[in-house]
């Protein structure tokens, strides 16, 4: 289940981060500030090597791991700590964050 989890959230990582920089800021429903951009492809690559290394405790590692960074940061962004002046996430990033990182480190406890 970590496998077929972070080999769809990886590369969408890298997608979420491009796109980041195509749409402009204005029409964008997140961040899509350029730091916020740039930490979602670094991630999104390397959780795409951890799924080439196909070893299952990285791979689990790496869920949680990022699953508890995306907590941290919907934590930081209503608290107003860092990073949250380079990322100025929006709501719907809160909610992503969330949504995504309870699923992540379930997932990662779980499976």
């Amino acid at each position: 289940m970590n496998y077929y989890l972070l080999l769809v959230f990886a590369p969408l990582l890298v997608i979420v981060g491009i796109l980041g920089f195509i749409i402009p800021q204005s029409k964008s429903l997140t961040s899509g500030t350029s730091a916020y951009n740039v930490f979602h492809i670094v991630f999104g690559l390397i959780g795409v090597f951890v799924i080439y290394s196909n070893h299952e405790p990285y791979i689990r590692r790496f869920n949680i791991g990022f699953g508890l960074i995306d907590l941290y940061q919907a934590a930081a962004s209503f608290g107003n700590i860092f990073p949250e002046k380079y990322f100025r996430w929006a709501r719907v990033d809160d909610a992503l964050h969330i949504a995504i990182g309870t699923v992540l480190v379930l997932v990662g406890i779980a499976a």
